[in-house]
Parts: C-alpha cells; structure tokens; sequence
C-alpha cells in the first residue's frame, strides 16, 4: 500500500518537472546551430497573458489513487471502506486537477514589435524576461518559432 503511495507521488512530482518552456532565453537541442533570421525594431507594446501549458492528466490521476487509498484504508471495513475510497478517489481527482491546472498556466507576455520596415509582429512568450515600450530589440527567427531578446 505505501509503495502504491509513493509511485503516485512520484508519478506527480515528475510532471511538473517535465515543462518545455517558452522563454526567448530557452534553447531546447533541436534549435541550436540552426541559423536564424534576425529583424530589429521597437516594443509598440507589451500586454501581460497566460500561457497554458497544457494538462496532462497526471494531477487528475495521482490525485484519484492518493485519495482512495487514504480514505478506504482510513475510513470503515467492506463495503464501507470500498465507498469511502470511491469517494476519496472522486475528491482527490477533482483536487489533483485543480493543482494541475495551477502549475500548468504560467505568466507570459505579447510584445508586439514594430519592426525597422514598418511591419507589426507581436510574440506571445513567458515572462521572464522585462521588456519596456520602445526599447529597441532584435527577432530571432527559425521559420517556425519567433523569440523577442534584447
């Protein structure tokens, strides 16, 4: 029973650890030493956003498994036990996504950029990067993904 415990846990714990990011600082292996196009322009303007990442079901399922063991072993003996890990099972599901969906939505920002021929671009990535409108920045792109940087 406790290693059915700690597998869920750990199941969980290495979701959150596997999250691609969309910083314009992250490069994943596939996109290094590839040549990029770079534009200049200035920050037209910059409005915060959510970025979801995206749930994949694990928070839901942990959550789920978390639950009705602790509650059927917890609560009752037979058929009492059995409903009581039914009824920790939906709860600890409804909490585990819940938690899911927390982690998964991130802070982004959209910069919309015009660049040095006149064209607008706006780029949606996370916020950890600080830009301010009209500071000058450069567009770096592969043909498929766009990052703003400084």
């Amino acid at each position: 029973m406790k290693r059915i415990i700690i597998l869920a846990a750990i199941t969980c714990l290495s979701a959150c650890a596997v999250n691609p990011g969309n910083s314009g600082s992250v490069y994943n292996a596939r996109q290094t030493q590839n040549e990029q196009t770079v534009r200049m322009g200035y920050v037209e303007s910059i409005r915060e956003v959510s970025i979801n990442k995206g749930q994949s079901g694990v928070g839901t399922a942990a959550g789920a498994a978390l639950g009705g063991i602790a509650a059927g072993s917890a609560i009752g003996k037979g058929n009492g036990s059995l409903a009581a890990g039914i009824v920790g099972a939906i709860a600890g599901g409804m909490i585990g996504s819940s938690m899911e969906k927390d982690m998964t939505h991130v802070p982004g920002i959209e910069i919309t950029v015009q660049l040095d021929n006149g064209e607008l671009r706006a780029i949606t990535q996370d916020a950890d990067e600080a830009f301010r409108v009209g500071e000058r920045v450069r567009l770096l792109s592969n043909g498929r993904t766009t990052r703003v940087t400084h």
